[in-house]
């Protein structure tokens, strides 16, 4: 786990948030603790890394209310709903929003550690995947208007012919554009440009 990594525990019961404090202290993470989604939100600022362990039921802002306030500002944490017995329909809710996990209380503790290293570890792959489409897009902004068109139709399997009929110009033009387009890709063969169209793409 990186350093940088840290597990957020929202919850407005004082006992719980000391024991998920030192439970996951306990294996070496670093752990913020709040007593209300208000409390968090004045604290956390979007881009650091880690998680959210959140407490479905709080007075005031609720788990779900937070965590939609999250995804509508496309504030990206993975979060890990904590639940009472007879709450699942609301966890269910939590996960069709994108929630990563939900767990009921009373809890396991590994059950609640694997979790909390799986939403860790989505959490740095999601980071990889967002700085990838970031280099991606800086590279497409140096195309010309004319390399884009090129390119969607190569990505799109059209042949050096098909393309310069369809732009009206000649096969050797399309030649010259094509070899722009992967070099300022930084694409060593075709296969790279498609995974590279579909990377920029969201795919």
């Amino acid at each position: 786990m990186s350093r940088d990594e840290t597990v957020f525990v929202v919850d407005d019961d004082q006992a719980m948030r000391g024991s998920l404090k030192w439970l996951i202290e306990s294996v070496g993470m670093r752990v913020e603790t709040f007593d209300s989604a208000p409390a968090f939100l004045d604290a956390y600022y979007p881009g650091r890394a880690g998680c959210l362990l959140l407490d479905v039921r709080m007075p005031g802002m609720s788990g779900l209310e937070l965590q939609d306030y999250l995804g509508r500002r496309e504030l990206r944490i993975p979060v890990i709903i904590i639940t009472g017995h007879g709450d699942v329909a609301m966890a269910v809710k939590a996960m069709k929003a994108g929630a990563v996990d939900f767990i009921e209380k009373p809890f396991d503790d590994e059950q609640l550690l694997n979790s909390i290293r799986k939403a860790l570890q989505f959490d740095e792959q999601q980071r990889r995947l967002r700085a990838r489409k970031a280099d991606i897009a800086a590279r497409l902004a140096e195309l010309t208007p004319r390399e884009h068109e090129v390119m969607a139709m190569v990505t799109d399997g059209k042949s050096n012919k098909e393309i310069a009929a369809a732009l009206n110009v000649s096969a050797k033009t399309v030649e010259v554009h094509r070899a722009r387009v992967m070099d300022k890709m930084r694409a060593d063969s075709l296969a790279e440009l498609v995974r590279l169209a579909l990377i920029a793409g969201g795919e």
